[in-house]
């Protein structure tokens, strides 16, 4: 009875954060389109165009916290047992590596440009543990306004 409840659980929990992950990267991709003319760039600002007058020069910064599933974290389970890539925490970074960049482009809606653009992600807790995966991300950058 105990094993049935689990697989029960895991199944939802399977086709719940499908759909969960699916509409989030339908958000992500709509987000992407509408911020598609913004440069954003990894080059120092002395390499960018300094001979136009600078308004506003201002940090920018999105952070995000998105979580796995029990399917997720399951389904790694027998992966490292049998070994091989942990496509399934793959999809977790992805999903909040853009969703930071889409809040630091945000957050700069109206900046000319963002230099130097760099991404920081790191693991919450240990799956091993028997925890689910976390993954933090931030995305920050320099704002830059011309005139």
């Amino acid at each position: 009875m105990d094993l049935l409840v689990a697989l029960l659980l895991i199944i939802i929990t399977y086709f719940i954060g499908r759909t969960i992950e699916k509409a989030h990267f339908k958000k992500i991709i709509k987000r992407e389109v509408a911020l598609i003319k913004q440069p954003c760039l990894n080059l120092n600002v002395k390499k960018w165009d300094i001979k136009r007058n600078i308004k506003e020069v201002r940090l920018v910064t999105g952070e995000v916290v998105i979580s796995g599933d029990y399917f997720k974290n399951f389904a790694a389970g027998l992966k490292t047992f049998f070994g091989g890539r942990l496509t399934t925490f793959e999809s977790i970074l992805d999903r909040a590596r853009r969703e930071a960049t889409l809040r630091m482009r945000e957050e700069a809606r109206n900046a000319s440009v963002i230099v130097n653009v760099k991404i920081e992600s790191v693991m919450l807790n240990d799956i091993y543990l028997g925890g689910i995966p976390r993954c933090a991300v931030i995305a920050y950058g320099t704002a830059i306004t011309y005139e």
